[in-house]
């Protein structure tokens, strides 16, 4: 079942680069008592998260913070060390939480993979944003196949 507005996330532990390697941050300590701006990606270095999905959170963050986001995190089913390498090699992504769900057992919870096989990539996660205040959902992006719309930063954006 795919999580829905309304719903608390899942209790999880992602990895999350740092300058000492790589890190086990939970759900809670991403979370709890803040509004964040999340945005999850099939895959870090692919074309369109690399060239559009990960830049517009670059490039809004002044505007989301603006608006009361505590925290702008970018999650996809890849390590941490892919993770912090695809943030060094993006210019302003060092104000980005970079999240990894190594195994893909916080996207299965969440109802969100991607079967992505048929490209070489095993199971993913679905393009998606949501905005999460204090770990409850107040509102849920989720792209169709294919597209690049609904998740981006210039739209959730408008939705706060």
């Amino acid at each position: 079942m795919t999580i829905q507005i309304g719903d608390t996330l899942p209790a999880a532990t992602l990895g999350t680069p740092t300058p000492d390697g790589p890190k086990p941050i939970t759900t809670d300590e991403i979370f709890k008592g803040k509004t964040v701006a999340l945005f999850a990606v099939p895959g870090a270095f692919t074309p369109t998260c690399s060239a559009r999905h990960l830049p517009g959170y670059i490039d809004n963050g002044a505007d989301f913070k603006a608006k009361g986001v505590d925290t702008i995190a970018c999650l996809s089913v890849n390590d941490p060390f892919v993770m912090g390498a695809w943030a060094k090699a993006t210019d302003g992504a060092e104000d980005i939480l970079m999240l990894a769900d190594g195994s893909g057992d916080f996207t299965r919870e969440l109802g969100l993979t991607l079967d992505a096989r048929g490209f070489g990539m095993g199971e993913r996660s679905q393009r998606y944003s949501m905005l999460v205040k204090d770990g409850v959902v107040t509102e849920l992006n989720i792209e169709a196949g294919g597209e690049f719309k609904v998740s981006s930063a210039e739209h959730l954006l408008a939705q706060l």
